[in-house]
């Protein structure tokens, strides 16, 4: 999410699948979009497919896929190069881009026009840096930026903010008056600050667009062939592809999943391609933008609302106890960004803890704030495991989740689990983990004993998604309703059914309770029951989805009556006095009064749609727009740009209704108008200035399209957010076969490790593993096997663990197709069969040849399948800024088995 969040203002994909039909080009790269997202890739395939005009379909990949046989264009590269070949991009595009901006206006094509307005007005190319920055192209700094500080290997991001016009005012608004309630927007306007320093022409060495140039300068075509692999040819192939499908009438959108996402750089390789598609114009426009391919049915919802430990729902950031986040006003002052959309955060977090709270959350005692748990550390996954084999953490809920295969380095979670006093696990089957203590490999080769291990496990039968009502939030923030169709079996229940007794039980334990600490669960609003008339159809006591729904969209707050009174219609509509309740700001409008409808209508549950935008189809956060920051589908002046003007006619012809453009300014009804929901302020003119002191959306002109930064421009150089550089830079996996010859930095210098017994790591270009390992996914199996596993057909067409390799590698260790081979790491060895593939092919880099090996990752030790688990080969060690692990790339050895 920061790749994307830290660019644009959203950790959302900024596009939706059904636009990929209109895309020029298509880049995927970090993902097997056509077998790991089938359906979405329909799409692709109808770009692919055009009668008149067809769309070049690129794919980058270290193997041959079913994604790649269907593309135009297939580059191979080595696993976690993606850096080098797009940072090569980049400087390529910088190249082509630079001779523009000496030109005089009228010098310039319609083309180079429109470089020009999108690159000057939409992003922050024109805003200076401090001179205390410095790059990576520094020879004293080898590969680092400035700020970093090698023994807490962190960086002093201050380093690489923005240089600002002298302030013209220390505050924007009056001093509090002691004896009156606090104004939280009297709070936000005081953080209002200088402006940023600009340069329109591009040419100050110190703008964004010349520090780009000169951090991707030594990207070239020759370095992608040394580091990635690549054949010269092929990569400018792709380079003139794209560059040729770019400007006011061609868009090029870029596809990527968790190919990009587990790797210790994995939000600068998502940040690489927000550049390149800031560059090539590409954002907020129909058939450009890049479509974040999530993994299954909704994990963008389990983001939004939230199952991440480090954020609230709608993306606001947990309280800490390592920030100053002591008051809610401290919270405020240190959170909110008081000149973009993010200035009504006090709206956002008010409303959210009197949605938890109720009437315990008034102004008196800071609206509950203290209420909230506070983060002492990194209590994500990783380090969690490690705590728990530390014996600090006792107790273990899993849900929805199989760490016994899934966990990185599994060896050590199934031995973490050995260590816990208590674990609950609700599944449909039971999963490894749920039997971990007595036959896990660790049980069979004497590591753990069943008598020593004091796991106390409860396995409650889950439902499944037809046995309970809900919704899911797909790839593209489009939440859409499903219905229950059948009871579940026996003691099965649904995790709504299950969450919401644990917590009537809990408040009921402690309903006399006067300590303080146990406030929080006595003042929690757990209502959540349909009056008994509308249950016939449920489990006894099945709590209502459309409840819960209706407080995550908010409602007026009516003292003593949760969930009373007519749902909000917009999260404009939120108020930061107590008086508005909402679970979760982004979603507002998702159950909202119709005429129809007044108490509220279930937007997700629409099924009207079209062919291309379908707003009548399910519910699209935020506010249901289906393509984010589409004021930049329109010129500076808020004309449609060629391409979006064609594609509103086609789609008119279509039997669509009449526009002029995707979104664009209608001067007669002075507002903004279109086919998609406008991601703008909606009276707000093309012309408008941007008020010198203003708050919020305030602070910028009408031609700034991204209203969550606040600046209002798309960043291509980070300021602020990311804790491992400003710019995607290129360093070597945590293990790697070969040394970093970009850099004399070898791997990012915050990558998060743990040197714990059981958790080694590869010396760097150690023969004992000289080759890259990926773990990947299959379409016939699901996650851990633990939803495909156990079902005949499809353990029927994937019957058992294989492991890719190439001919050249096969010839090497004297294997043939369909024999066994043992892949062994640091953390252990696995068993496979060799599928021996050209798909599969060894990489000719600048220092030596490197061998690719391939496993999918489904299989375990239980089920109608079973095989040896992949995660046992993989390691504890993760991307600094999300914490998420480097199961993409890795170091391994093969032999005949």
């Amino acid at each position: 999410m920061p790749g994307l969040g830290t660019s644009f203002g959203r950790g959302g994909a900024t596009t939706f699948a059904m636009d990929m039909k209109n895309a020029d080009s298509i880049l995927i790269m970090g993902s097997n979009m056509a077998e790991c997202h089938p359906v979405a890739f329909r799409w692709v395939l109808q770009a692919k497919t055009r009668l008149t005009n067809p769309c070049t379909v690129i794919h980058v990949d270290p193997r041959f896929t079913r994604t790649s046989a269907m593309a135009n264009v297939y580059a191979p590269l080595r696993a976690g190069s993606d850096i080098v070949f797009l940072g090569a991009l980049i400087n390529l595009v910088l190249e082509h881009l630079a001779p523009l901006f000496q030109k005089k206006p009228e010098e310039r094509s319609e083309r180079e026009r429109f470089f020009h307005d999108y690159l000057v007005h939409y992003t922050n190319a024109p805003t200076l840096v401090t001179e205390e920055f410095r790059d990576t192209e520094a020879d004293d700094l080898a590969g680092l930026f400035s700020g970093f500080d090698a023994e807490k290997q962190k960086y002093d991001i201050n380093k690489w903010r923005y240089e600002t016009e002298p302030a013209g005012r220390e505050s924007t608004s009056e001093p509090e008056e002691k004896g009156k309630g606090y104004s939280f927007a009297m709070q936000v306007g005081k953080l209002v600050g200088p402006r940023p320093t600009q340069d329109l022409t591009l040419q100050h060495e110190r703008c964004v667009f010349q520090i780009l140039r000169r951090h991707y300068r030594r990207y070239t075509a020759e370095l992608v062939e040394q580091v990635c692999g690549t054949p010269r040819e092929t990569f400018l192939n792709v380079a003139n592809t794209l560059l040729h499908n770019a400007g006011p009438d061609r868009t090029g959108a870029i596809c990527y999943a968790v190919g990009w996402t587990q790797h210790t750089v994995g939000v600068q390789m998502i940040r690489a391609a927000a550049v390149l598609q800031t560059l090539l114009g590409n954002i907020g426009r129909p058939g450009g933008g890049i479509l974040a391919l999530r993994g299954h049915a909704t994990i963008q919802g389990c983001t939004d609302i939230a199952t991440l430990y480090d954020i609230q729902p709608g993306y606001l950031n947990t309280p800490s106890a390592l920030k100053h986040h002591e008051t809610l006003r401290d919270y405020i002052n240190t959170e909110t960004s008081a000149t973009s959309y993010w200035s009504n955060l006090p709206k956002f977090i008010v409303s959210q803890l009197k949605a938890w709270f109720g009437d315990d959350a008034k102004a008196e005692n800071d609206f509950a704030y203290d209420y909230l748990p506070k983060l002492t550390g990194n209590h994500s996954h990783l380090p969690m495991f490690v705590d728990m084999m530390k014996g600090t953490i006792k107790g273990f809920f899993v849900m929805g989740q199989n760490p016994a295969v899934g966990g990185q380095n599994a060896s050590f979670q199934r031995q973490a689990l050995a260590q816990l006093d208590w674990m609950v696990v609700r599944d449909l089957y039971e999963t490894e983990t749920a039997s971990f203590w007595k036959d896990s490999p660790e049980v069979k080769n004497g590591t753990l004993k069943p008598q020593d291990i004091q796991t106390e496990v409860f396995f409650l039968p889950a439902a499944a998604v037809a046995e309970m009502e809900g919704s899911f939030t797909n790839t593209q923030r489009l939440v859409q309703w499903h219905n229950k169709a059948v009871d579940p079996p026996g003691d099965a229940r649904s995790d709504s059914w299950f969450t919401y007794h644990l917590g009537q039980r809990l408040k009921k334990l402690y309903a006399d309770s006067q300590e303080p600490r146990d406030r929080p669960i006595k003042a929690l609003v757990w209502d959540y029951l349909d009056p008994p008339a509308n249950e016939e159809w449920r489990i006894k006591d099945e709590p209502s989805a459309e409840r819960i729904l209706k407080e995550i969209n908010g409602y007026p707050w009516t003292p003593g009556q949760p969930l009373q009174g007519k749902p909000l219609v917009s999260f404009a509509d939120l108020k930061d006095d107590g008086t508005t309740a909402c679970g979760a700001w982004i979603y507002t409008g998702i159950y909202a009064p119709t005429t129809d409808d007044p108490a509220g209508h279930n937007f997700a549950a629409n099924r009207r749609g079209d062919d291309w935008v379908a707003l009548d189809w399910g519910f699209s956060w935020p506010a249901n727009r289906r393509l984010m920051y589409n004021r930049a589908s329109a010129d500076v002046q808020g004309n449609p740009w060629p391409k979006e003007a064609r594609l509103a006619k086609e789609f008119a012809q279509a039997g669509g209704p009449p526009r002029r453009g995707y979104v664009y300014w209608e001067a007669e009804q002075k507002k903004w108008v279109g086919l998609d929901i406008p991601d703008f302020v909606l009276n707000k003119a093309p012309d408008a200035t941007a008020q010198p002191h203003g708050v919020g959306v305030a602070y910028h002109d009408g031609a700034s399209p991204f209203i969550m930064k606040a600046d209002g421009k798309a960043w291509l150089y980070v300021p602020k957010g990311l804790v491992d550089g400003p710019l995607p830079t290129f360093y070597e996996p945590y293990e790697s076969p070969v040394k970093n010859i970009v850099y004399k930095q070898q791997s990012n210098p915050c990558t998060l490790t743990w040197k714990v017994p059981g958790n080694p790591y590869a010396a760097v270009a150690t023969p004992e593993y000289p080759h890259v390992l990926s773990t990947y996914r299959l379409t016939e199996h699901h996650l851990s096997g633990t939803m495909s596993r156990w079902l005949p057909w499809l353990a029927e067409l994937q019957p058992e663990l294989f492991c890719e390799i190439s001919p050249e590698h096969a010839q090497e260790i004297g294997v043939n197709n369909t024999d066994w081979v043992v892949i062994s790491t640091p953390r252990g060895s696995i068993r496979a069969k060799a599928l021996v593939t050209r798909r599969i092919r060894p990489y000719q880099l600048k220092e030596r040849q490197v061998h690719h090996v391939g496993l999918p990752w489904h299989w375990g030790y239980k089920g109608l399948t079973t095989g040896d688990v992949v995660n046992n080969l993989s390691a504890l060690v993760g991307d600094p800024n999300v914490t998420i692990h480097e199961a993409k790339v890795f170091v391994c050895q093969v032999a005949r088995g």
